[in-house]
């Protein structure tokens, strides 16, 4: 049922008006309130979501306008996405973290006509970008702004756009979605950029809709699709977080409660007891280390069974399947070890979803080892953004990224250029035919990763084509690998790669803070990150974790020689993007005479 509604949907706001017709007043959109979680029913999203759209129709917007969204995780940006296009319009998504600088650029690059603006904090920086820009004359604020008086543009209230006739709001939305095809622009989502001013992605509904019915087969094949509940935590405005944190549980009748932030997240899992979540591979490490901590503290027995939980997951991961000399240990941790972790998230969890970026294969053998699938998805925002996704069925590998979803085509290209076609495709870049014609070179989505198909057809990337580093013999080395291991070290928060061109491979080092205030207290030194890393000990201890590393490496992967950070790479400092990747010319640019005295 659920695939051939998908398959037969016209676009995005048809698909979630009819989900909400069949659900009525059940719950779906759940938020913290004052008194605790509360939820708002289907019915009454697509009440708000059509009188909006006639409401943004009143304003003065017209077909293919652009409308962008400024806010956190919240029922109000579900909301507004789809009364965006339910008013025939175009949203445009921007991050919470945006500057002005790039709120600027977005305005600008977009010609946005009207905003949507949660609250007087994200306001700050764009209302001077509004200015300056001089668009976006209609601005709507959900809450803490004054709308008293209007100035350079007009302001208005969240809950004066809901107001009206409902049921003729909702004729005239039927009447205009009618119109919008599968290949007309759902939404424009800038890229978050690991280099360069962002892009716009032109991604037309049938391209999320593909995404979707990808998604949605493997929920209903190799889980069973009940009683959903997803967990949105990752940013909306991330095209992985909006189609799969989004679309994807609205496709399928499922319930989306939005969590408070990284700060609440794990009391949140805990409360909310989803079934399904969307994370990026940095939470998991985080996540992976605090379970560490808490079980190492529960004394032998704990620590016993948490390594043997590992070794038979490791041992899994190799043969296909478990061992029958495994089986009776297994058992014993399944009663024992694993229900107190799956109670940490719920105790409901059917499976999380890695995206975004590469997720280490360590990281996803520990959560299988303690009884939480892990499935990691594969994809770009050019590509709406899912490609392909593990799935059990056809055998979790954790260095793999599963086989092409439905409705995907896949090919390696000779220089082992990952390359892929279909509906799923963006059509191109905003305002940029050069790029996209590069981009899209001949007929297929060249994705700027290089990788392989295994026996079992599913995708196996080895590293990003413009990241992959060449020594000065002409070996291959692929970065993000290396840091991935390393930043499995307990000691180290952070890790870049450099040897482009140089006889051996180099690290810029963010040392791990909890760590290091421990190391300070055990050997009775005050903490000071800066004045630590002067210290010859403190140095010995980082060389130690970078040496364990290289074990596993081989001779022309192994780090040589390091030096660290003057602080954490992070979105304030142009140095990671929202997503929680390192953007490597930005840290370049700011070290590169640190590294290069490493030679």
């Amino acid at each position: 049922m659920f695939l051939n509604d998908i398959d037969n949907a016209q676009n995005l706001v048809s698909l979630f008006l009819k989900r909400a017709d069949e659900k009525g007043d059940t719950p779906f959109l759940g938020f913290k309130g004052e008194s605790g979680w509360e939820t708002i029913s289907w019915a009454e999203v697509a009440r708000r979501v059509c009188l909006m759209a006639e409401n943004l129709r009143e304003m003065g917007l017209h077909d293919g306008d652009r409308v962008v969204i400024v806010s956190e995780n919240r029922p109000e940006w579900c909301i507004a996405d789809l009364a965006i296009m339910a008013a025939g319009c175009i949203s445009t998504p921007a991050y919470t973290t945006n500057t002005e600088r790039d709120h600027s650029h977005i305005l600008d690059d977009s010609g946005a006509r009207a905003i949507i603006v949660s609250n007087a904090k994200l306001a700050k920086p764009l209302f001077p970008a509004i200015i300056k820009t001089g668009k976006a004359e209609n601005v709507i604020v959900i809450e803490g702004i004054s709308t008293a008086q209007s100035g350079a543009f007009n302001l208005h209230k969240w809950d004066n756009m809901l107001a009206g006739d409902a049921d003729a709001a909702r004729a005239e939305v039927d009447k205009r979605i009618g119109l919008i095809q599968r290949t007309d622009t759902a939404c424009i989502i800038y890229t978050s950029g690991t280099s360069g001013a962002p892009r716009g992605v032109l991604q037309p509904h049938g391209a999320l809709l593909c995404n979707i019915s990808g998604a949605a087969e493997i929920l209903i094949e190799d889980f069973g699709v009940g009683e959903e509940r997803f967990l949105s935590f990752l940013p909306l405005s991330h095209s992985y977080e909006h189609t799969g944190g989004q679309f994807l549980p609205i496709s399928v009748g499922a319930e989306i409660f939005y969590s408070e932030g990284l700060e609440k997240l794990a009391s949140n899992i805990e409360e909310v007891r989803p079934t399904f979540m969307v994370v990026v591979p940095r939470l998991f490490e985080v996540l992976r280390t605090r379970i560490m901590k808490q079980v190492e503290k529960q004394g032998k027995v704990a620590n016993y069974l948490m390594d043997k939980a590992l070794q038979i997951a490791s041992r899994e991961s190799e043969m296909g399947r478990k061992s029958l000399m495994d089986r009776p240990m297994d058992m014993i941790i399944d009663r024992t070890l694993r229900p107190k972790i799956r109670a940490k998230f719920g105790g409901r969890m059917k499976a999380m979803v890695s995206g975004g970026a590469p997720l280490n294969p360590e990281v996803g053998n520990f959560f299988e080892a303690m009884g939480l699938t892990m499935l990691q998805g594969y994809g770009q925002t050019e590509s709406g953004p899912v490609v392909s996704c593990n799935r059990p069925k056809v055998g979790l590998k954790m260095d793999t990224v599963g086989p092409p979803m439905r409705g995907v085509e896949v090919k390696i290209a000779d220089d082992g250029e990952i390359l892929v076609r279909g509906e799923l495709v963006m059509t191109g870049y905003w305002q940029r035919p050069e790029d996209t014609e590069r981009t899209l070179e001949g007929g297929w989505l060249h994705t700027g990763d290089v990788g392989h198909l295994d026996e079992k057809g599913r995708i196996k990337i080895t590293d990003r084509k413009k990241d992959i580093i060449v020594n000065d013999k002409g070996d291959n080395v692929a970065p993000q690998k290396l840091e991935g291991m390393l930043t499995l070290q307990p000691e180290i928060s952070q890790a870049m790669i450099a040897g482009d061109k140089k006889p051996y491979m180099v690290a810029l080092i963010v040392p791990d803070a909890e760590w290091a205030l421990e190391w300070a207290k055990a050997n009775n030194i005050p903490f000071d990150m800066k004045e630590l890393q002067e210290l010859p000990a403190f140095r010995s201890a980082m060389k130690a974790a970078i040496d364990r590393t290289n074990q596993d490496l081989s001779v022309i992967e192994k780090v040589r020689k390091f030096t660290f950070a003057d602080e954490p790479f992070s979105v304030d400092n142009d140095q990671m993007t929202p997503t929680m990747k390192i953007r490597r010319p930005f840290i370049t640019k700011a070290y590169g005479d640190r590294l290069e005295a490493l030679y």
